[in-house]
């Protein structure tokens, strides 16, 4: 992780077996943790691929966050997928965010959420510590919606 970021680590447990693993993948690249987390998802094509924008909206109609993100690289492995994006221009931050599940030898069902970012807007600079938190209950959402779409 690159030094004068701020930076965001989990590594929390799904549920376990092939099942599982299916569902909650298939949720990722579905874009249905975001959702689940509260977000609404632009993109410029299907499911994340190298290249791919996404446009992430959080808020009201009134107070709306733009959230845009080009997705830079996948895993597509048969027990390890996910994807990483970075931050596009007009991203309240500056960073990248990986999202990968892993399924151990055991079977466990792991999501690894690893991020680093620093504010890039006068919004999230003037946020200071506050911009921190905002990202690591994100964070959490990801996790907690990831964890529901996994049991089904």
């Amino acid at each position: 992780m690159p030094q004068g970021y701020g930076h965001v680590h989990r590594d929390v447990s799904l549920g376990s077996g092939r099942e599982a693993f299916e569902r909650a993948t298939a949720a990722l690249f579905g874009w249905r943790m975001h959702e689940e987390a509260g977000l609404t998802v632009v993109h410029s094509g299907g499911k994340p691929t190298a290249g791919i924008i996404a446009v992430l909206r959080a808020g009201w109609p009134l107070l709306e966050l733009t959230i845009p993100c080009r997705v830079v690289y996948t895993v597509d492995e048969n027990d390890r997928r996910g994807f990483a994006y970075g931050t596009l221009p007009g991203h309240p931050e500056r960073g990248e965010e990986a999202f990968v599940i892993a399924m151990t030898e055991t079977g466990d069902v792991r999501i690894r959420v690893r991020a680093f970012s620093r504010p890039a807007s006068l919004v999230a600079r003037a946020g200071g510590p506050l911009t921190r938190l905002v990202q690591q209950y994100a964070t959490d959402r990801y996790v907690t919606a990831l964890r529901r779409l996994a049991h089904g």
